[in-house]
């Protein structure tokens, strides 16, 4: 069999990720890149791929087996629907697009081509939250009470050189929630409704750099997400992960589901529940759950391999990526009604 031609659509930070995890799949190689930028040329010739400065002339240029498009957010639904209109499967960096309607028509464009469409919440390839989700999946905690998710952590101020991360659009909630709105979807199941709060104080920024947000579930459990990028703390997926090797890495959790039999923390999978009687006068056994750590992005690109010749289903189609955005844009209304934002069924 031979390897599957990749191609890879932006050449920015995750862009390089997707490249470098390319390198690690024996049935897959890299095709070419598409970027506009400088270096993006000079990236292509190390590894040995054409380069070209715009998507559509890669996308004409020996048709790829798939396509990997780490591009700005606004760009998404163009080049999606360049590649579905083209018959190549895609794989496109969270978010899907930056409306609920864009992404519903990327969706429906590729429903009807028949093209497989996946998008890129890697961390639904980490065996951590795989594991989370089989724990709570067959009823370790008992039914569902609630769950508490902390991605709080300090940008440092050069972060903020850039013009466009002070203003509307540019904060935790729109670059960062959107990854633990998605974590609670998988782990726990469809939203409700929610409520939020933030605050732009610390910083002084236009745009926010701490909110609040609470979550009914359509189980009947209530979440809560404690958001920020001004807070000196270790309690964020990143940092506790080891995803990102970047980061120091703290063996914290951050992550905590409740329920009426047991309880469990994230990432250092920590199981707890009563040995005999259950009341808070009881004692509890911890249970430190087995865990073979992966690449999450490696792990991603070999689902989307397998998808390709139709081994698979996708993990993250458009429509449930469709809904993980819904729920992160609501945020923002939310904190600007005040109100509640329910949604249907």
């Amino acid at each position: 069999m031979s390897p599957l031609r990749i191609a890879v659509i932006g050449a920015g930070v995750i862009g390089k990720t997707h490249i470098d995890a390319l390198a690690q799949l024996p049935d897959a190689r890299l095709a070419a890149i598409a970027d506009p930028g400088a270096e993006a040329g000079a990236l292509a010739a190390r590894h040995g791929v054409s380069h070209h400065a715009d998507y559509r002339a890669l996308l004409e240029d020996g048709r790829p087996d798939g396509v990997i498009v780490a591009t700005p957010n606004a760009t998404h639904v163009p080049i999606g629907l360049a590649c579905v209109e083209r018959g190549i499967p895609v794989l496109i960096e969270k978010p899907i697009a930056d409306t609920v309607e864009d992404a519903q028509r990327l969706t429906a464009a590729a429903e009807r081509a028949g093209v497989p469409l996946l998008v890129g919440h890697h961390r639904r390839h980490n065996p951590i939250l795989q594991t989370a989700r089989e724990v709570i999946g067959r009823g370790d905690l008992g039914a569902l009470v609630s769950a508490t998710i902390l991605y709080t952590f300090l940008k440092p101020d050069g972060y903020f050189d850039v013009a466009w991360r002070k203003q509307e659009g540019g904060g935790p909630i729109l670059i960062n929630l959107i990854h633990e709105i998605d974590t609670l979807r998988f782990l726990c199941g469809g939203i409700e409704s929610l409520q939020a709060m933030r605050s732009s104080k610390t910083r002084g920024f236009p745009v926010e750099d701490t909110a609040a947000v609470v979550l009914r579930l359509r189980n009947g459990a209530l979440a809560t997400i404690s958001l920020s990028d001004a807070a000196a703390t270790p309690w964020s997926w990143d940092m506790t992960t080891g995803e990102s090797p970047q980061f120091a890495r703290q063996s914290v959790p951050t992550h905590f589901f409740s329920g009426t039999d047991g309880s469990l923390a994230v990432p250092t999978l920590e199981l707890w529940r009563y040995e005999g009687g259950r009341g808070w006068l009881d004692p509890f056994t911890r249970t430190a759950l087995p865990l073979r750590p992966a690449n999450p992005y490696v792990r991603q690109l070999d689902h989307f391999a397998r998808v390709i010749r139709g081994e698979e289903e996708p993990l993250v189609g458009g429509a449930d990526a469709t809904e993980t955005l819904r729920a992160t844009l609501a945020v923002r209304e939310a904190t600007d009604s005040g109100g509640p934002v329910r949604f249907d069924a």
